[in-house]
């Protein structure tokens, strides 16, 4: 008797939701224009305690040199918690009498395990991130921010990138769907993009710490944030690869019964390799490396890889589907070869300390 394909080859079924609930009821409605006000004036907040607790970054510094000391926030806890409950019911008391939209009840909520893995990437991204902010003896609020900065360069970059680099003839049809990131539609390539331009905005307002600080430092958590979030796409059975008969070849049985190149591990191994070689070099250096050496370690790695990924993936975008190289791999060119100049041409590796933060 032959023997079946499902005999011969793991086969996926995994739920992609996580869990799911049923309709909860508040007992009254939450203003949203009020919950936007309660946002304005915490981060208007924060920066008036900000300003009255904290000493000037420079000093702050000097301190540590000094001292050793860890970097802390001075800012009361009591404090912190007046701001928040305080800018909370005041908001929600403002729009108590003027008419706004409104939440009544919550749910049914779903959580899926791609949603999971991406605010595991962003949670330990920020451990990462306060890790070299503290290292560099810079304050928590600077790290706070800056998770803020990148967490709106990588959803609008990300969907950015889907309508523009994948689907552009759809999205151009259906404009009102631009914004509808809830029902998938997301590309690295984009996120990438959308967080280059985030960290530019972040330093352009704080001359205290130089671009390619953020830069070498923020590939660590964005290499370990990849993993999670093609672990998701393993969930989701999606950016699945070509059939194959490879003894590793996953049957995605939400797709079709075939078995397949299971792409989007292939690229979950890849950061995971990265971030232990980023890591380690960020070690390696005593927390200083020379400039520009995990960028460009980043981008010929990583891009490196996609490259060679893309040809075991299903073509994601319609259009490119005759192409010579896909366009995950087009994308991906540019960005190999600018990780190349960098670590030849811009790299002083002589230079242990080189990457001063300030």
């Amino acid at each position: 008797m032959q023997q079946s394909l499902s005999d011969s080859h793991f086969v996926w079924h995994g739920d992609p939701v996580m869990f799911r609930s049923g309709v909860l009821d508040l007992p009254f409605e939450i203003s949203i224009f009020g919950l936007l006000l309660a946002a304005a004036l915490i981060w208007f907040g924060y920066q008036k305690l900000d300003e009255k607790f904290n000493p000037q970054p420079d000093k702050r510094r000097a301190r540590r040199r000094d001292k050793q000391e860890p970097q802390k926030s001075l800012i009361p806890g009591t404090h912190v918690a007046g701001l928040w409950i305080g800018a909370l019911l005041l908001g929600q008391l403002i729009f108590a009498v003027i008419p706004s939209p409104g939440i009544g009840q919550i749910g049914p909520i779903e959580m899926r395990w791609y949603g999971f893995g991406f605010a595991l990437a962003f949670i330990l991204g920020y451990f990462l991130g306060s890790t070299m902010f503290r290292h560099a003896g810079f304050k928590q609020e600077d790290a706070d921010a800056l998770l803020m900065y990148l967490f709106v360069g990588t959803i609008a970059g990300a969907r950015l990138g889907e309508v523009l680099f994948y689907n552009p003839a759809y999205y151009f049809s259906n404009p009102a769907e631009i914004l509808m990131v809830w029902k998938g539609g997301l590309a690295s390539h984009g996120a990438f993009i959308g967080n280059i331009l985030a960290m530019w905005l972040y330093v352009s307002r704080r001359p205290h710490i130089t671009y390619v600080w953020v830069l070498d430092r923020m590939t660590i958590p964005f290499a370990i944030g990849g993993v999670f979030v093609r672990m998701g796409n393993f969930f989701n059975s999606e950016i699945y690869g070509l059939p194959t008969d490879v003894p590793w070849a996953v049957i995605f049985e939400r797709v079709d019964m075939l078995p397949r190149h299971p792409s989007m591990l292939y690229e979950a191994g890849v950061g995971l390799v990265l971030f232990v070689i980023l890591w380690g070099m960020y070690k390696y250096w005593k927390h200083t490396p020379p400039a520009g050496a995990l960028l460009g370690v980043f981008l010929t790695v990583l891009f490196a890889a996609r490259f060679l990924v893309e040809i075991t993936k299903v073509e994601q975008a319609d259009f490119a589907v005759e192409w010579i190289v896909g366009m995950g791999q087009l994308l991906s060119i540019p960005l190999v070869i600018a990780g190349l100049y960098i670590l030849i041409a811009r790299v002083n590796w002589k230079e242990g300390a080189g990457n001063s933060p300030a």
